[in-house]
């Protein structure tokens, strides 16, 4: 078996697709047990349709794309959904005495003998990439179940909707809202919304920042499957005037997930947004981050500072969340003391105290503050500074010999001065202060699947020759199974890091305007958020459009 690692290692570096050097880091570091294609995959050195293509070659084993695949939905019943997850199999067709099966891990001899014993059939095997199999178990097992019965019952039955039937385990509600629990979290979908409209209820998935329609439900089944959410996160279904908020932990395809849950009352009904929590991509080693050499270390040295604050900034859904976590998990050590204010703590860090604010106790990020700083800390992390109050104690705390991260809702690094100058902090003490500001927008990634190259357009090198960078090659997905025929695939950062030296410290006690504050900071060699998405497009990892939906170019 090591020997057939070995040669699956030797192929990748033969085909060019990994580096000798990359290949003896991932032997070294991977957990014992761990196989080195789920290594090299974790590693985002390759991808799951480039190591397919491998297998097929070294094992001799077809690989098969299952988009749009015309599967016989006679043969899911003698592979059971369970099953089919747990081992990330799925049924293609039979001939004769033979079942044709995709199969993540066509190596899986255990699963194979099973499935012989189970279905009767000679097992035939096929790989397929792991989404592409969780995506069509969803997709076609038990498709519309539940929907039927559902869309079956009257209106009058469904408004005054039994509280045990959306706790019963085989109810068609459950089974819905499950479904579409599996759907989002096969998609990779950060969140999920139930927009109720006059005739009808959307169902749409925001996956890489893009919100796409997924199912359109008739209207009678707003009000069950609102009601169903509510009791998962343990809100007042008796309540649908006022906004609510909770969470709900659930396990899903045999792994835990955390959803936030927000209702909204609209002119139509509640509409009802969960946000899910992905656990394994948000812990993030900061080198990970996407940032490039020269942001890192000017980030990395304003987070090793013993005082200062560090703000990061931009709009919701930016990623700032994941920045803040990923400095926090690097500081984090025995020897330091770190206390975290969050509204809401969205995820639990061993060995950081984290604080949950109440503003109905009166525990607002002000006052948590103030107490934090009776309870010795190193390092303090505020989830986000709104208002004077909480400017002001997060200034006098850095000012006191702490290190302060918090967030703020700005355009880019510069506009956070004048914001904080704006909630009445006085300019000598924005000045010393402030240490740096991360700027920082998410942008959807080339999917590496069908990535081609093309020649940059008129209006391409003009963009980037404004900036003082050539160009001569811009990458754009085809559209593939992979990416859902969207070209993209994944999500990375661009960043724009201000580091304030002593120049800027004293343009900012002078009041000078931001105009100056700028010249400044090109004088510092600072990389501005157009600029690090433009270099981003020059790898091949994004595109124009991308950059310039989220990044204005002066």
């Amino acid at each position: 078996m090591r020997q057939m690692r070995r040669r699956l290692g030797d192929l990748l570096v033969e085909t060019g697709l990994l580096s000798e050097a990359q290949l003896q880091a991932t032997l070294a570091e991977k957990t014992a047990g761990q196989k080195l294609g789920d290594a090299l995959l974790q590693r985002g050195l390759i991808t799951e349709q480039q190591l397919i293509e491998v297998l097929e070659f070294q094992l001799g084993i077809p690989h098969i794309s299952l988009y749009r695949y015309p599967f016989d939905t006679k043969l899911f019943t003698l592979i059971p959904k369970e099953t089919a997850k747990r081992n990330l199999v799925i049924p293609l067709k039979k001939e004769g005495e033979k079942l044709f099966v995709a199969m993540a891990d066509p190596m899986d001899f255990f699963t194979v003998d099973d499935l012989r014993l189970s279905t009767g059939f000679h097992i035939e095997t096929a790989i397929a990439t792991k989404d592409d199999i969780i995506r069509a178990i969803n997709k076609y097992y038990d498709n519309n179940d539940g929907l039927d019965d559902l869309i079956g019952i009257s209106t009058p039955v469904m408004e005054t909707v039994q509280e045990d039937s959306l706790t019963e385990s085989d109810s068609p509600v459950i089974r819905l809202v499950n479904q579409l629990l599996s759907n989002a979290s096969a998609n990779k979908a950060s969140d999920i919304h139930i927009d109720p409209q006059e005739r009808k209820v959307v169902i749409r998935y925001r996956i890489d920042g893009i919100l796409r329609v997924e199912r359109v439900l008739p209207k009678h089944m707003q009000n069950v499957l609102i009601a169903r959410i509510k009791i998962m996160a343990n809100l007042d279904i008796t309540e649908n005037r006022t906004p609510q908020d909770g969470r709900i932990k659930a396990n899903l395809d045999f792994h835990p997930i955390d959803l936030r849950v927000s209702t909204l009352p609209t002119v139509f009904g509640e509409k009802v947004v969960m946000r899910i929590l992905d656990m394994g991509s948000t812990l993030n080693d900061i080198e990970k981050l996407g940032f490039n050499k020269h942001n890192l270390n000017r980030f990395t040295n304003m987070i090793s500072k013993p005082n200062g604050i560090v703000l990061i900034t931009g709009p919701t859904g930016s990623g700032k969340s994941s920045t803040l976590y990923a400095a926090l998990n690097k500081l984090n050590s025995e020897e330091v003391n770190i206390i975290t204010i969050e509204d809401p703590v969205e995820y639990q860090i061993e060995g950081i105290n984290q604080i949950q604010v109440n503003p109905n106790v009166g525990m607002t990020f002000a006052a948590g503050l103030r107490s934090i700083l009776r309870q010795d800390p190193n390092i303090i992390m505020v989830g986000e500074i709104r208002d004077k109050e909480t400017v002001e104690v997060a200034v006098r705390a850095s000012l006191t010999g702490h290190l302060v991260l918090s967030t703020m809702h700005t355009n880019d690094a510069l506009s956070s001065v004048t914001r904080m100058l704006d909630m009445g902090v006085e300019p000598f003490l924005v000045a010393s202060s402030l240490s740096g500001v991360v700027a920082q927008r998410l942008v959807r990634r080339v999917c590496r699947d069908c990535a081609e190259a093309h020649e940059p357009t008129k209006r391409e090198i003009d963009i980037f020759s404004k900036r003082g960078i050539s160009i001569e090659t811009v990458w754009k997905g085809r559209g593939c199974s992979s990416c859902n025929m969207t070209g993209y695939r994944g999500r990375l950062a661009i960043h724009e890091v201000l580091a304030v030296d002593n120049e800027l410290r004293r343009a900012i006690m002078n009041e000078e305007p931001v105009t100056v504050l700028r010249e400044f900071a090109v004088r510092n060699k600072t990389i501005f958020l157009i600029d690090d998405g433009l270099l981003k497009i020059k790898q091949g990892l994004t595109t124009t459009e991308e950059v310039l939906r989220v990044a204005i170019t002066e």
